[in-house]
């Protein structure tokens, strides 16, 4: 009789693994690597150089200002100058009083009310247009607005000392009066116009002079024609100008004789 082997089965087998009696584990799968996907980059590290570096910096720093900070506290204090004041000193002698008054600085020479330094209007005289027929003060703007160039008279009269003027204006026998006083600061003498070479005195001790225009002028932005006699002088810190206008040649001596009028009262 052959007796056939039998194959194992598998509850016949031998256990197999690290715990007999239990069932082996599969083995993970691990997942296929990616040719793809590129691999984590690492954070690069601070070179050691530079952190010794910083170090070195802090420390010297605080080295050096303590050596310093050591060697100025061992100094020896240095010693202040001496303070110097200047000890007050009177004249043995009495003040006098006319020596005193002598020395110091002269007054102004016209320091008082200018309109009553101008010349009245005569009794038989008009008026002109809204101009004053009395003396009157006159504010910059006025006086900037008598002549052509409005804004370029106002800037000139602000930048050269205006301080104040008056004025008194008329009309007489086909002529029409103005005499202005101007004042000018100080720091801003007057100029009366003796710079200019043609004038003319119509006094012997004015240190200005007269001019007649022999060619006529237009009255601002119009087409009416007029002539023009005009006297300058000054006085101290006061520039007086008389002007006459005319339909015709202005004749000189009215024009002298108003200035030395005006010009005496000055005086």
């Amino acid at each position: 009789m052959t007796i056939e082997s039998a194959a194992p089965s598998h509850a016949d087998a031998p256990p197999s693994g690290p715990f007999p009696g239990l069932p082996e584990e599969p083995p993970s799968a691990s997942p296929p690597a990616d040719p793809a996907t590129p691999a984590p980059v690492r954070k690069p590290r601070r070179p050691r150089p530079v952190l010794l570096l910083a170090c070195g910096l802090v420390v010297g720093t605080a080295v050096g200002g303590g050596v310093g900070y050591a060697v100025q506290a061992n100094r020896p204090p240095t010693p202040l100058p001496r303070i110097q004041a200047v000890v007050p000193t009177y004249p043995a002698e009495v003040l006098d009083p006319a020596a005193a008054a002598e020395a110091a600085p002269a007054p102004l020479a016209i320091d008082g009310d200018l309109r009553k330094l101008l010349l009245t209007a005569p009794a038989d005289s008009t008026g002109w247009n809204d101009y004053p027929t009395t003396p009157s003060w006159i504010t910059v703007g006025e006086r900037a607005e008598r002549t052509s160039g409005v804004a370029h008279n106002f800037i000139s009269l602000n930048e050269h000392g205006f301080r104040r003027a008056a004025e008194v204006d008329w009309k007489q026998n086909g002529l029409k009066v103005r005499i202005t006083l101007l004042q000018r600061t100080t720091d801003f003498p007057a100029e009366a116009g003796t710079r200019d070479t043609d004038l003319q005195p119509f006094t012997a001790d004015a240190n200005g002079g007269y001019r007649i225009a022999a060619a006529p002028l237009y009255w601002n932005e119009t087409t009416e024609k007029y002539y023009l006699g005009t006297a300058v002088a000054q006085r101290g810190t006061v520039q007086m100008q008389v002007e006459v206008f005319g339909t015709q040649p202005v004749d000189a001596e009215v024009v002298k004789g108003l200035a030395k009028q005006q010009w005496e009262r000055l005086v």
